[in-house]
């Protein structure tokens, strides 16, 4: 019988969710919707030196604002709580110690200082220093010191670690999901630190993987790339048969040359790698997709296509056809550029597709004092201009603003010649229209323009210049039939009176 699915995201909250981590966690969520699974938040916070004041709170917030529903851990509970591994200290030492007295793991006593001699010492011979087979019985360790010197030095309160007795020259076989079949030596591989006493926390291998196996889960989906000794903890455990099945996920990569995506590379080009705005407790800032202008709907979209492809030409997907679309077997193995223009591409698209009304209500509180009819009216005339709400003012301020000066280019291409005294005719001929819909207003006009044998071109610029003051916005008829007859004709007097015709 297979097993339920059940996945985690379990961040260390030593900082800002880069978007990569975001990533990771959006595809645990459509793998575990997918298949009527459970997603789990874990927060991995026993490094207690790179802690950071409200890194979890921001986790929280990201992951509510992306649309990433948690079903059980941190903030909702469940079955296995805690889920913060803080909160579990008393659960590690128990595991630790049974890797010991099993023969997979050993006390090793040695102290920073005389390891950072020991690495010194390497590179004097231009070697370079690895804590592993060929140095572990010669060091302060439970395999160099008899049983009582170990007992001894606990004892009388030494400081001392576990850590994994990697075995020597064996090939570890590993099949992931996304990176298919894997073959690792262990001899390239060193004695990792799983506990420590000075703090009386596990580090992240040992807590990753006990944790896991008691939250049952069934599938790990993420980005770090500790298989080797991940799977060789599961075998040292005797639990094989309860081991999850592993996928690591490609890096999101740099706009341009190579390697992993940083702030830094956000800061020089431009763009945020981070959900939302972030404010550290030293005063350092990040900006944020939320706080740029991004819906999070077109965020999680754009991420959810950087590693994956749906194996079509669609690229514009809900959350649910996400959900209905995704699967593990369509994750890149390489890594996936980012594209800046791309993510600005995509929130367009999701502008163009908002109603009237939706716009309304994200555009309404820039505008304060205009109805939410006026405003989604103004949006929706000129969304297909926009890539962000905040575009929406300078797209649409001569709806609700008369033009008090006038564009020297396009005054000094319009404004001249027969053009102003065209302008009072048709003055007069919009003064006369009592419908003044934009289906009537047009046709009016038009056959007036048809009459007089005008081109069409330059009433049109001319009374674009009125209206609007420059030489861009919708139709113009959009605009009149917006801002009413009284406004049409008080704007082009402002015109007249106010602005002298060139040669």
């Amino acid at each position: 019988m297979e097993r339920p699915v059940r996945v985690r995201f379990a961040p260390s909250p030593t900082g800002p969710l880069h978007i990569g981590g975001v990533r990771t966690a959006l595809y645990n969520y459509l793998f575990a919707r997918r298949h009527g699974g459970t997603m789990i938040l874990r927060i991995e916070d026993t490094d207690s030196q790179r802690f950071v004041p409200g890194a979890e709170e921001y986790i929280l917030e990201s992951l509510k604002w992306c649309g990433i529903e948690i079903d059980e851990g941190v903030g909702v509970g469940g079955p296995h709580a805690p889920y913060r591994q803080s909160e579990r200290r008393d659960i590690y030492l128990k595991y630790a110690k049974q890797l010991v007295e099993s023969g997979w793991a050993y006390y090793a006593f040695d102290t920073a200082e005389e390891l950072d001699a020991l690495r010194k010492e390497y590179e004097a011979r231009g070697e370079t220093f690895a804590y592993n087979y060929s140095i572990r019985e010669k060091l302060p360790t439970s395999l160099s010191l008899s049983k009582e010197e170990v007992a001894a030095r606990i004892a009388r309160g030494d400081q001392w670690v576990i850590r994994f007795k990697m075995p020597e020259n064996e090939i570890v076989e590993m099949d992931d999901l996304i990176r298919g079949h894997v073959e690792v030596n262990t001899s390239t591989l060193d004695d990792k630190v799983l506990y420590k006493s000075a703090d009386a926390l596990p580090t992240y291998h040992l807590a990753n993987i006990v944790d896991d196996r008691l939250m049952e889960v069934s599938h790990v989906i993420r980005g770090e790339e500790w298989l080797p000794l991940h799977y060789l903890l599961y075998r040292a455990f005797g639990w094989t048969d309860l081991q999850p099945r592993f996928a690591h996920l490609p890096l999101l990569l740099k706009p341009t040359g190579g390697g992993k995506l940083s702030k830094r590379d956000g800061d020089k080009m431009g763009f945020p790698v981070f959900p939302l705005f972030w404010k550290s407790p030293t005063g350092e800032t990040a900006r944020g997709y939320r706080e740029d202008g991004y819906f999070p709907e077109a965020f999680i979209n754009m991420l959810a296509l950087l590693g994956w492809n749906p194996g079509t030409e669609q690229e514009i997907f809900s959350m649910q056809e996400l959900i209905d679309n995704f699967s593990l077997e369509r994750v890149s193995k390489s890594g996936a550029r980012f594209q800046p223009d791309k993510a600005k591409w995509f929130n367009a698209q999701y502008m163009h597709h908002k109603s009237d009304a939706e716009l309304a209500a994200l555009y309404q509180p820039i505008l304060r004092e205009v109805s939410d009819e006026l405003a989604g009216r103004a949006a929706g005339i000129m969304k297909e201009r926009a890539t962000f709400i905040t575009d929406l003012w300078d797209l649409t301020s001569f709806f609700f603003v008369a033009p008090t000066q006038y564009d020297e280019k396009q005054a000094k291409k319009y404004w001249k010649g027969d053009n102003p005294a065209m302008l009072r005719e048709l003055r007069e001929v919009l003064a006369g229209i009592d419908d003044f819909s934009l289906e009537n207003t047009e046709r009016i006009v038009h056959g007036w323009i048809e009459q007089k044998g005008y081109s069409l071109g330059q009433v049109m610029n001319t009374l674009r210049l009125a209206l609007v003051g420059a030489g861009k916005g919708p139709g113009m008829y959009d605009v009149t039939s917006f801002i009413g007859k009284e406004e049409t004709l008080r704007r082009i007097d402002n015109l007249l009176r106010n602005l002298k015709p060139g040669e």
